[in-house]
């Protein structure tokens, strides 16, 4: 079997010895290559994240976790990835209980070495019969599938961060509401929840999602529309694609920086504009999301630990080497009687508040509580215009920052136009 096609083999086991053992039986195996080993569940997940072997020899009894909850953890960050269990337990409740977490096959310890290493070839071919299925299918190309690799497309799409080092400023409702606004029949919006622990988009569009960004994150490397299809969700009264945070905080260790950004970099190729609501901790992920942004909309309020926050982090625009002119600066819930005002801030900081989003608290709570943005309905109301406004001012700057792709879509990508 050629280097290329050998199975890639991680041991997962508390016990040095028998790690050792395994290995050196696999070892004369010429289709199998041992990519490494891991002592403990936590270990595995991390190496599992790092090497992406075809399969996983996973001890079930270890000390920081077990076999079990370590397969479920591997199967959700490597989807193609196949767990052999190898436990000392024969019972069978143990063995439904893993293959429930996703293991494919299921030996008792000490294995016969025949039993292993077929095992180990079956699960070997699953994994590579996953991967094939969803080998990159490239947008068409003259009206036929293209081949064009990803690095030759052209992405024209636009991400637009929403983000606010102070919780509690209404970023949530400023993403899913400015996302709404820049929805038209020409454009396609998608909504990224960028919050890996409590993100709340869902929640403001009232959607339901079995998948969510976890499903995308672990393939960055190998995605094509598809498979994106497959994750994302409309709302449907306003067309907006929506791309949910994990169901559960847990969940969002399996993503990192890394991921998040080539997962951001490809959908730039299938919409034309990717709002992403960033978390206001400054996490790989949140770093990755304002990174990869071509414009920021930088929220503070007239409170003050907001505005103080909203300094620091204008303090270190440099540190990231982020322009400020990709700064669209909007201070929300803007109160008249509350002598802060938007001209005092633009001062002191001296950079233009381009937007001002007025307080109206009878709008936007039954809004959120209903999972219905306000955007899409009556736009003749203050709380309206003045987000129309931040629209019109988040599209200048695209324009003004990038004007060889004013009025290109992204479509004429999914068209295969170059």
């Amino acid at each position: 079997m050629a280097e290329a096609e050998k199975i890639r083999v991680l041991i997962v086991d508390d016990i040095a010895e028998t790690r050792e053992n395994v290995r050196r039986l696999l070892q004369f195996e010429s289709d199998f290559e041992v990519i490494g080993g891991a002592r403990t569940g936590r270990e595995g997940i991390d190496l599992a994240r790092e090497t992406k072997p075809d399969v996983v020899l996973m001890d079930i009894n270890m000390p920081d976790m077990d076999g079990i909850t370590a397969t479920e953890a591997i199967r959700r960050n490597n989807p193609f990835t196949q767990i052999v269990i190898l436990s000392v337990q024969g019972d069978p409740n143990y063995m439904r209980r893993a293959m429930q977490a996703g293991a494919s096959d299921y030996l008792t310890k000490p294995p016969i070495v025949d039993e292993m290493t077929s095992a180990i070839r079956r699960a070997g071919r699953m994994a590579k019969d996953e991967r094939a299925k969803v080998r990159p299918v490239y947008p068409m190309q003259g009206g036929v599938p293209g081949s064009v690799p990803f690095a030759m497309l052209v992405p024209s799409g636009k991400i637009i961060a929403v983000y606010s080092p102070k919780g509690g400023t209404g970023c949530t409702t400023i993403a899913t509401n400015l996302a709404v606004s820049l929805q038209k029949a020409e454009a396609s919006v998608l909504l990224v929840d960028g919050d890996m622990q409590f993100g709340d988009v869902a929640v403001f569009l009232n959607q339901q999602s079995k998948n969510s960004v976890i499903d995308l994150a672990p393939r960055a490397d190998e995605l094509d529309p598809d498979i994106v299809e497959e994750v994302i969700v409309e709302h449907a009264a306003s067309k907006v694609k929506v791309l949910t945070a994990p169901s559960r905080p847990e969940y969002g260790e399996s993503v990192n920086g890394d991921q998040f950004g080539k997962v951001l970099e490809y959908l730039r190729c299938l919409y034309t504009y990717i709002v992403v609501d960033v978390a206001s901790d400054l996490s790989d992920v949140s770093l990755s999301a304002i990174d990869h942004a071509d414009v920021i909309v930088l929220l503070t309020t007239q409170d003050i630990p907001a505005i103080k926050n909203a300094r620091l982090f204008f303090d270190l625009l440099g540190a990231l080497e982020i322009d400020r002119n990709r700064i669209v600066f909007t201070m929300n819930r803007f109160d008249k009687r509350i002598g802060i005002t938007p001209e005092k801030v633009s001062e002191s900081f001296k950079h233009e508040i381009s937007a001002v989003i007025p307080l109206d608290e009878r709008t936007i709570v039954p809004s959120i509580n209903r999972g219905v943005p306000f955007m899409i309905n009556d736009k003749s109301k203050p709380l309206a215009r003045s987000f129309l406004g931040l629209t019109e001012a988040v599209r200048q700057r695209l324009t003004t920052l990038y004007p060889e792709s004013a009025g290109e879509s992204a479509e004429s990508v999914r068209a295969g136009k170059r």
